[in-house]
């Protein structure tokens, strides 16, 4: 078998790939290791689910498997090194999702600024305009650009800092985005958006330090991996008022469970990974994971451990 497809896909995607490739789907697999890795024996390109864990053990059962798609989600639950070491290339379309994460972000942003009350000059308690405040971006992935134009839109200034990019890099100019260091980024921002995709190396990487420096009536909007924010900062942060709201667009497991720091804070609002995920985005993104598998299968392999980049993002 050339193809495996655990994750649901539309119809004619699907099609599409068998009339190219001898392809199965069998999305009965997920959460069945063992059948899987009998499935994986003889196949050379997975598209799986963020639920299926790709780690080093499964990729030395599956010995001729050249390429892993995502649909849905990130690299989430896939060991990048490992892929790297085993010549497995990591295929997803971040382009696909980026016009629905940038809706997501627009609308948790309007939502908290509005529904989370801060002092008026006149003593009383009101919301805030998008249009009259200063937005934070932490992290350039494509859907910053959609993000800054729909924020633009309203008024609202935009800053950004990434930690990959040099401060002189073009992009920022050419997106429009103001270029902020992290500290003037979170000492400056009404609103902080985070999309920076995750490396372990960003662990933590808005702590205590940080977040003591917040705007006062200061939210945040998560879409990138909850880890880039310290778990007890950010319980402080919302505790003491740091921080007036945050909303997650999914946070790692367990950091909502009792005697953990965020568990019962009615100030941090969590969804199910729904930014990215809609009918328009999930197309777009079945389409171009099977077409850049189709391409890759036709490619030569390299040799194991001598691959370069494992992740083939396409923007």
């Amino acid at each position: 078998m050339t193809v495996l497809i655990l994750e649901p896909l539309e119809a004619d995607v699907v099609q599409w790939l068998a009339e190219r490739h001898d392809a199965r789907f069998a999305p009965e697999l997920v959460g069945d290791v063992e059948a899987l890795v009998d499935a994986l024996r003889d196949t050379r390109a997975l598209i799986a689910p963020p639920e299926v864990r790709v780690d080093a053990d499964l990729l030395r059962r599956a010995r001729t498997l050249r390429a892993i798609g995502r649909a849905s989600g990130g690299a989430d639950n896939v060991d990048v090194e490992a892929c790297r070491k085993a010549g497995v290339e990591i295929v997803r379309s971040q382009a696909s999702t980026a016009s629905a994460e940038a809706e997501f972000a627009i609308g948790a942003m309007l939502s908290l600024l509005r529904r989370v009350p801060i002092e008026g000059s006149d003593g009383l308690k009101v919301g805030r305009e998008l249009g009259c405040s200063t937005i934070g971006l932490l992290g350039l992935a494509p859907a910053a650009r959609v993000t800054t134009q729909l924020l633009q839109a309203f008024g609202a200034r935009v800053i950004g800092y990434d930690p990959s990019l040099h401060p002189n890099d073009g992009i920022w100019a050419r997106w429009g985005i103001e270029v902020a260091s992290l500290a003037e980024l979170v000492e400056q921002s009404d609103g902080l958006v985070l999309m920076l995709p995750y490396f372990d190396r960003y662990r933590g990487l808005l702590g205590d330090r940080q977040l003591e420096s917040a705007r006062p009536g200061q939210v945040l909007v998560g879409l990138s991996q909850s880890g880039i924010v310290d778990e007890a900062a950010l319980a402080r942060a919302l505790r003491t008022g740091k921080l007036r709201a945050a909303w997650f667009d999914a946070l790692e497991p367990g950091w909502l469970d009792v005697g953990r720091p965020l568990h019962g804070i009615g100030s941090l609002q969590v969804t199910p990974r729904l930014a990215g995920t809609t009918r328009e985005s999930r197309v777009r993104a079945a389409w171009a994971v099977a077409r850049a598998i189709d391409g890759l299968l036709g490619v030569p392999t390299p040799s194991k451990g001598m691959g370069s980049e494992p992740v083939i993002d396409f923007y």
